[in-house]
């Protein structure tokens, strides 16, 4: 072992309730939202069906004080996936015992018997993924992979290699989450060059992927923007622009594309008022403009956006119809209120039938407001 990194102890994950979204929820009244419950994902090494489990991503600082109780709370709640910010959430001043802390939270959190959501550390530089995999001792368990922010076709080969290295040396998989948000992606006249670049690397490290993120706030500070509560992030047109070129280059549903997840909304108020009517119409634009998930900053917002994962009866029956239509052709819904054309709908429907497996399918009378309401739980 490198000299000064931890001697680390066996690593096994233990036995815990197993990672679920609405596992807040009890029993009985599961029964009665789900025509499908939602799987328990436990394969790590699915990464498809992780990317799509991420949900609401909610970061948490690494200064925060009640860090590891934190995270406990938010898995009661129904958080499925948390990332320690090491970067944007730290003052410079900071950042080294904030490091610090990120490893004990995560050593921690790998010895308790509580469930723990995916979890991802945010750092500043490549280096400090070498330094927190060296770090470690049993939270090597708990540890999903890595968030990578400001990631540029120039530095994401670090970052990946520190990745890669990380993951022999814990021996265990590791993912990362590049954070597309710098002003040479922002700029039209080098976006399409810098999009194709980070799509070629991408692909070259593919198994080590898990989604890409859209840092939308830094991209509306190249422009000295920031949307208020009334708009949402597609109203920002030089904004939606990259957004939509992000999806062009690495959202496609060819094999060649990742899991994009939606940008943070920056407003809260648990799940009530001008805030949440706001986010909600976002992470409908969000799935409607190829993405799936979302940054969050507030606990109060994980339960909108799982309820509005949640695939509703119809969608599951048109895809399952679609799916079954290996010979193409085209057939009125089984709702009798639109045309599924079975080619040019496969891709959609495969994608449905994913997040199904994740966040189930709602039973054909049941309500997103009784969704949210049982999301909230806790």
């Amino acid at each position: 072992m490198t000299a000064g990194f931890a001697v680390r102890p066996t690593v096994s994950l233990r036995k815990r309730l197993p990672l679920r979204h609405f596992r807040q929820v009890q029993g009985p009244r599961l029964r009665e939202l789900f025509h499908q419950q939602p799987e328990p994902v436990v394969d790590r090494h699915d990464r498809e069906l992780l990317a799509v489990a991420l949900g609401a991503t909610l970061y948490a600082p690494a200064t925060r004080p009640d860090l590891v109780r934190g995270i406990q709370r938010g898995a009661a709640r129904g958080v499925c996936s948390m990332v320690i910010d090491l970067e944007d959430a730290v003052p410079d001043s900071e950042a080294p015992a904030a490091q610090r802390q990120a490893v004990r939270a995560l050593d921690l959190l790998a010895a308790s018997e509580e469930s723990n959501p995916l979890l991802f550390v945010r750092v500043r530089e490549p280096e400090a993924v070498r330094q927190i995999a060296g770090a470690l001792g049993a939270g090597a368990a708990a540890l999903t992979g890595f968030v990578f922010p400001k990631f540029t076709a120039v530095r994401g080969p670090e970052y990946l290699a520190a990745l890669n290295e990380a993951a022999d040396m814990l021996e265990r998989p590791l993912y990362g989450m590049p954070v597309l948000e710098s002003p040479v992606l922002v700029h039209r006249e080098t976006r399409d060059r810098e999009l194709l670049r980070i799509a070629r690397l991408l692909d070259r490290h593919r198994e080590r992927v898990l989604a890409v993120r859209v840092g939308a706030t830094d991209l509306c500070s190249a422009f000295g923007i920031r949307r208020d509560r009334e708009r949402t992030v597609y109203d920002v047109r030089v904004v939606a622009d990259v957004i939509a070129d992000i999806v062009n280059y690495l959202g496609r549903a060819d094999g060649s594309g990742f899991v994009i997840t939606g940008p943070v909304w920056e407003y809260f108020a648990g799940h009530r008022g001008r805030e949440a009517d706001g986010l909600l119409r976002e992470i409908a634009l969000d799935r409607a403009n190829g993405m799936q998930g979302k940054t969050v900053i507030h606990p109060g917002q994980v339960a909108a956006v799982h309820a509005m994962s949640v695939v509703t009866h119809e969608e599951y029956t048109d895809a399952c119809e679609i799916l079954r239509g290996a010979d193409g052709g085209v057939a009125a819904s089984a709702y009798a209120n639109k045309m599924n054309e079975m080619r040019p709908h496969r891709n959609w429907a495969r994608r449905t039938l994913l997040r199904a497996r994740v966040f189930g399918v709602a039973r054909r009378e049941v309500s997103f407001a009784e969704l949210l309401t049982a999301a909230a739980v806790g």
